[in-house]
């Protein structure tokens, strides 16, 4: 199942240095886990809520990966550089597969209110 790394950050400009060099570098370290750039720091148009800064979305091939990639030696020698300059969030998230069903997590929704199981959700 795809996973994905969902950043959104707020950064300041003109970027520090550093900043620019993580951003240079950092497509070398998921590449090795099959991550990809689906978007990578648009603003976005907020339409709900307030605007919470530049969003990068990576996929990867699975959540394993992608956890694989923040852990690894290479990605962690080069974090620092961001987090020191761009404040933000991160989060991964799995995908959903091709048979998924709204539907079906919404009963569970229902069944867990009603003092069930959320189970299948």
């Amino acid at each position: 199942m795809p996973a994905y790394s969902i950043a959104v950050l707020r950064p300041t400009f003109p970027l520090h240095e550093d900043a620019l060099t993580y951003v240079e570098r950092v497509q070398a370290t998921f590449e090795p886990y099959g991550g990809r750039f689906l978007v990578h720091g648009e603003p976005g148009e907020w339409i709900e809520g307030e605007a919470l800064g530049f969003v990068v979305v990576v996929e990867f091939p699975d959540l394993a990966r992608a956890r694989a990639w923040y852990r690894s030696p290479a990605y962690q020698e080069l974090l620092p550089l961001r987090t020191r300059h761009i404040p933000g969030s991160l989060l991964f998230v799995e995908g959903v597969g091709p048979d998924y069903d709204a539907a079906r997590t919404a009963a569970a929704f229902r069944a867990a209110a009603a003092g069930g199981s959320a189970d299948g959700a």
